[in-house]
C-alpha cells in the first residue's frame, strides 16, 4: 500500500509552498510565468499545486516560486553573483542549493538539488524569463 501511495504522489502535481506577493509584485510574476522554459537542464516542466506563482522541472524537481520574501541571510553587502544578467542570492538549502533574485522590484527563487550540480547551471535557463523584471539595483 505504501508503494501504491508513493507512485500516486509522484504523478500528481508537486505541491510547493504558494508565496503571498503583493498586487505589484504579482503583476510582475504573472510575466515571468508566462514566459519560462519547458526545460530546465534537459529536464521537462511538470505541474505543480500553485502554477500561477510556482514551478517545477524534473526529478528530483528543480523549483522556482515568484513572490517570495527576502531571504532572511540577505543583508547590505551580501555576496551576488550574476548570470546572464541577472543578479542571485546563493544559500544551502533543500537538499541543494537556493538561488534567490536580488536587486528587482520582485524575488524569485530556484532550488537546485545537488544531482544537477554544478546547480547554478539551472539559471541560465530561466535567466531570460526572469529578465522580464527590471534592476532596480545592480549586483555589485
Amino acid at each position: 500500500m505504501a508503494g501504491v501511495l508513493a507512485l500516486s504522489a509522484c504523478t500528481g502535481p508537486y505541491e510547493l509552498p504558494s508565496p503571498s506577493p503583493d498586487p505589484d509584485e504579482l503583476r510582475w510574476c504573472e510575466q515571468v510565468m508566462a514566459a519560462l522554459p519547458e526545460t530546465v537542464l534537459d529536464a521537462t516542466r511538470g505541474e505543480t499545486t500553485a502554477p500561477e506563482l510556482t514551478a517545477v522541472w524534473g526529478d528530483p524537481p528543480i523549483s522556482l516560486r515568484c513572490g517570495v520574501d527576502k531571504p532572511k541571510r540577505l543583508e547590505p553587502g551580501s555576496e551576488c553573483f550574476e548570470v546572464n544578467h541577472v543578479g542571485w542570492f546563493a544559500e544551502e538549502g533543500r537538499g541543494g542549493m537556493v538561488f534567490t533574485t536580488i536587486g528587482r522590484p520582485v524575488y524569485i527563487e530556484v532550488g537546485v538539488p545537488t544531482a544537477y550540480a554544478p546547480e547554478a547551471n539551472a539559471l541560465v535557463d530561466v535567466a531570460e524569463a526572469v529578465s522580464i523584471v527590471p534592476v532596480e539595483q545592480p549586483c555589485v
